[in-house]
């Protein structure tokens, strides 16, 4: 599994474009902030409560920040990704762009599309 948390919303769409244009074939977009963005919007905000509730954070949240996420099988692809990820954000290393990391997933059920970099006899022989 591939996941961007990408810095802003102004690069999210040229983004998701590189990714189907590399070959992926199902994305999922969350939108997300974090927590010292949290912080700092709340202690400027003259109507926060000094113990907001979580129904009032949701009620009031800024999102600035798109989690995207997608299921890929080969290294490659993730390298593909990388690449194509870093060709709009820049360097990811630097402050404020965003940040990618990759998890293993050991099983993934109710798939409507093999993931990326995966062939039909591929997903065939592993059952």
């Amino acid at each position: 599994m591939v996941v961007l948390v990408l810095d802003g919303l102004d690069k999210s769409a040229a983004v998701l474009e590189a990714w189907e244009e590399a070959g992926v074939s199902g994305i999922t977009i969350l939108e997300s902030t974090g927590m010292g963005r949290m912080r700092s919007r709340m202690a400027v905000r003259d109507d926060t409560p000094l113990m907001p509730s979580l129904a009032w954070l949701l009620q009031h949240r800024e999102e600035q920040h798109r989690t995207i996420f997608t299921l890929v099988e080969s290294d490659e692809m993730v390298d593909r990704l990388i690449e194509v990820t870093q060709t709009i954000t820049g360097d990811l290393n630097a402050p404020n762009r965003g940040i990618l990391f990759v998890l293993p997933v050991l099983q993934a059920v109710g798939l409507a599309h093999p993931p990326a970099g995966s062939s039909a006899a591929e997903l065939s022989a592993s059952e």
